[in-house]
C-alpha cells in the first residue's frame, strides 16, 4: 500500500518505534526473588472476583465483569487517597502503557511497553525482577508498542510480545520456562493482548489466547496450549472456510468450508480478501465454565476496504465477511465455533468487534433469570446477548436472533439507525459506504461517519457493578472524513484501503464517560472529558467507579450518581486499566500512567490535540493514610 499523506506521519512514527524497539534486551531473572513462590490454582482463578487480596485475571474474574468486593475505600473517604509509591518502567522505552497489572501473595506483576514484564512489591513498589524481551527491527505493530497484560497459573507468568510469541516466566525469579512463536511476525502476526486462563470440561487447566495483525492483511487465530510446556492444544481461525487443528491435526473449516459470506471472482475463485481476512481475537476473553465457553470479539476483516469483500456490482449490505467483528463463543476442549453474533457485517469502518464480552446476568420484566453477555462496540451500539443461545451446540454458529437488545451509547451515529431486534442486523444508512475510487483515481470521494474507527469506545475495558446494575463505559465523541482507496495485498504493508482524517463531533469535549443501565439502555450519567478517554475502568463494592483519563488524572467516581470524588494527577497520560488489591489490612488501588496508543498515532485533529501530554512510563499505587 501507497499510505495518503493522512497516513504517512502515524507510518512514520511505528517506523520510529519500531527502531527503538530494536533496542530491548533480555533481563529475566535477578539475585532478588519475588517473595510468596505459593503456586495458583485453578481455584484461586475461578474465585478472584470474590477475593480482594489477589487480582489473578484480566477483568477481575472469569466473567470479566471488573468489579471489586473490596470496600475499605469508599464514597465516604475516597477523598482521603494519597499515593502510597510510584516505580518506573524506564527511560528510553516509555510509549503507551496500557496494561492491568496482577497482583499475588504481595507480588505485581505488570507488563510495559515494548514487550516487558515487571514483578514489584505491592507494598513498596521495590523491584523484585524485570524480563526486557529482545525484539528484532521488522515487527509490525498496528498501534503503537502496547502491552495490555499478563496470566498467572502455577509457578508461571505469560504474556505476549510485539514479535508474535507466548512466553511462560518463573514467576518467582522471571527466568523463561518456555517461548513460542506462533505466528510471523514480518508479515504482521503480533500480540498485545493478554493471555487467559481457563479450565476445560475435561478438567485440563489451558492458557487461551490470541493474535493481532488485522491491518497487515493476516487471518486471525485463537489458540489453546499447555500452560506447563506451551505446546499447542488447539486452534481456531476466525475467517470462513479456513481450517483449525486439534493436537496437530486438521480440525475442520471455521463455519462454511464455501465461504458464501465470501464472495468470488468471475471464474469462481475466492477474492483476494479471503486469503487475508482479519478477524484477529487480539483482546481477552472471558469464559463460562456451565457451558465450557470461551467468549471473545473478533476483529475486523482485512482489508478496511469493504468493496474487496463485496461480489462486484453488489451492494456491501448484502455480505457479512464471517467470522469479523463480532462476538465468537468457542468450545474450550475443541476449539469449536459454537456460536457468533455479528456486530457489525461486512464491516466498512474498522469497527472490529474486541471490546470485551462481559458475562451477567438480571431478571426480566417476567422475573425469569436471564443469563447474558454485554458488549460495547467501536460502531457506538452497546449489545446485551443471551449467551445460553450463543454457547449452544456447534452447527449454525452464526446465530443474530441471539440479540436481546442494542442502544446506543455515544451521540450522533450516522452509519445506522439502529438494529432489527427480529433478525439481529443493523439498518446500515445508505451512503455510509464510501465509493469506489473513480477510473483513473486513486481516491474515492469523502464521506462523514461517526463514529470513526477509533470508535465510541476502543480496546479500553468496561466494567459492570453488581450493586448498581449498571455497565462504565470510557467512550469518545469524535467522527471522520473517510474516503476509499485503491489497494493490492503485500506481505508486511498495511492493507486498508481506506484514507481517513478524525474530526472533533462537539467543541466542548471528546471523551465521554457513561453509566448505562442494559435492561432499557437508558444513559444514567455521564462525565466529560477534553481529552479522548483511552483507559478501562474499575468498579468496587465502596460505591467507586474509578479510571483514568489522556490528560494524566486517575479519577474516582460516586458510581451511582457519576459524582466526581477524587482525582489525582500522574504527570502523564493515563491509558491503562486500575485495579484494587488488599495488602496487610490495606486498600490499595494501582494503575500505570504514560501516554499513547492509536490516537495520537492515527488521531489526525486529535493527534493535534493531545500533543501537549507528555509521556511517562510508571505504575502508581495509591491507599488512604494511616491514623
Amino acid at each position: 500500500m501507497n499510505p495518503t499523506p493522512a497516513h504517512r506521519a502515524p507510518l512514520r512514527r511505528c517506523a520510529r518505534a519500531l527502531a527503538a524497539a530494536s533496542l530491548a534486551v533480555g533481563a529475566g531473572g535477578t539475585a532478588l526473588a519475588a517473595q510468596g513462590s505459593r503456586p495458583v490454582t485453578w481455584d484461586d482463578i475461578a474465585n478472584d472476583h470474590r477475593t480482594g487480596q489477589d487480582v489473578l485475571t484480566y477483568g477481575l474474574g472469569l466473567k470479566a465483569q471488573r468489579h471489586s468486593p473490596l470496600k475499605q475505600v469508599s464514597t465516604r473517604n475516597v477523598k482521603q487517597l494519597v499515593p502510597a509509591w510510584s516505580f518506573s518502567f524506564g527511560g528510553e522505552k516509555q510509549r503507551g502503557q496500557e496494561a492491568q497489572a496482577l497482583v499475588h501473595d504481595g507480588v505485581i506483576y505488570v507488563t510495559a511497553s515494548y514487550s516487558r514484564l515487571f514483578a514489584l512489591d505491592a507494598k513498596t513498589g521495590r523491584q523484585l525482577w524485570a524480563y526486557e524481551h529482545r525484539l528484532p527491527e521488522d515487527i509490525r505493530p498496528c498501534c503503537d508498542v502496547v502491552n495490555r497484560g499478563a496470566a498467572i497459573y502455577g509457578d508461571k507468568v505469560y504474556f505476549g510480545t510485539l514479535d508474535a510469541r507466548i512466553i511462560a516466566l518463573d514467576k518467582a525469579t522471571g527466568k523463561v520456562v518456555w517461548n513460542e512463536k506462533f505466528g510471523d511476525h514480518k508479515v504482521g502476526y503480533t500480540m498485545t493482548g493478554a493471555p487467559f486462563v481457563v479450565k476445560e470440561k475435561g478438567g485440563r487447566v489451558l492458557l487461551v489466547h490470541g493474535s493481532s495483525g488485522d491491518e497487515f492483511g493476516v487471518v486471525g487465530w485463537l489458540y489453546a496450549r499447555d500452560p506447563d510446556t506451551g505446546a499447542e492444544v488447539w486452534a481456531r481461525p476466525f475467517v470462513e472456510g479456513h481450517v483449525g487443528r486439534m493436537n496437530g491435526q486438521d480440525a475442520g473449516p471455521t463455519g462454511d468450508p464455501k465461504a458464501p459470506s465470501w464472495p468470488r471472482d468471475k471464474d469462481g475463485k475466492l477474492v483476494e480478501a479471503w486469503s487475508q481476512g482479519g478477524g484477529a481475537p487480539w483482546q481477552t476473553a472471558s469464559y463460562d465454565p456451565e457451558t465450557n465457553t470461551v467468549v471473545i470479539g473478533t476483529g475486523n476483516p482485512a482489508p478496511w476496504n469493504t468493496w474487496k469483500r463485496t461480489a462486484e456490482g453488489g451492494d456491501p449490505r448484502d455480505w457479512d465477511s464471517l467470522y469479523t467483528s463480532g462476538q465468537a463463543y468457542v468450545d474450550a476442549s475443541s476449539g469449536q465455533l459454537k456460536g457468533f453474533f455479528q456486530h457489525t457485517p461486512n464491516d466498512a469502518w474498522d469497527f472490529s468487534g474486541n471490546n470485551s464480552i462481559v458475562l451477567f446476568e438480571y431478571k426480566d420484566k417476567g422475573g425469569k433469570l436471564v443469563k447474558a453477555g454485554a458488549h460495547a462496540d467501536r460502531n457506538g451500539f452497546f449489545f446485551v446477548t443471551d449467551r445460553e443461545k450463543l454457547a449452544g451446540a456447534p452447527g449454525a454458529p452464526n446465530k443474530p436472533t441471539a440479540l436481546i437488545n442494542a442502544w446506543p451509547f455515544v451521540d450522533g451515529i450516522t452509519w445506522s439507525t439502529g438494529f432489527d431486534p427480529k433478525t439481529g442486523r443493523p439498518n446500515v444508512v445508505k451512503g455510509q459506504h464510501p465509493p469506489l475510487p473513480k477510473p483513473g483515481s486513486d481516491k474515492g470521494e469523502a464521506i462523514f461517519v461517526s463514529p470513526p474507527f477509533l470508535g465510541g469506545t476502543n480496546w479500553m475495558p468496561m466494567s459492570y457493578s453488581p450493586d448498581t446494575g449498571l455497565f462504565y463505559i470510557p467512550a469518545n465523541h469524535w467522527a471522520m472524513d473517510y474516503w476509499t482507496e485503491n489497494v493490492t495485498y503485500k506481505a508486511g504493508s498495511a492493507y486498508l484501503g481506506q484514507g481517513f482524517r478524525i474530526k472533533r463531533l462537539f467543541d466542548d469535549h471528546v471523551g465521554i464517560l457513561r453509566a448505562i443501565d442494559p435492561r432499557s439502555g437508558k444513559i444514567v450519567w455521564q462525565q466529560k472529558e477534553k481529552f479522548p478517554l483511552w483507559a478501562g475502568t474499575l468498579t468496587t463494592a465502596g460505591g467507586l467507579l474509578i479510571t483514568g483519563t489522556s490528560d494524566g488524572y486517575v479519577k474516582a467516581f460516586d458510581a451511582k450518581t457519576g459524582e466526581e470524588l477524587w482525582h489525582f494527577q500522574t504527570g502523564s497520560g493515563i491509558v491503562s486499566v486500575p485495579i484494587t488489591w488488599e495488602q496487610d489490612g490495606e486498600q490499595y488501588i494501582g494503575l500505570s500512567s504514560g501516554y499513547g496508543g492509536a490516537v495520537p498515532l492515527w488521531g489526525g485533529d486529535m493527534a493535534e490535540l493531545t500533543k501537549q501530554v507528555t509521556q511517562g512510563g510508571s505504575f502508581w499505587a495509591f491507599k488512604l493514610p494511616r491514623r
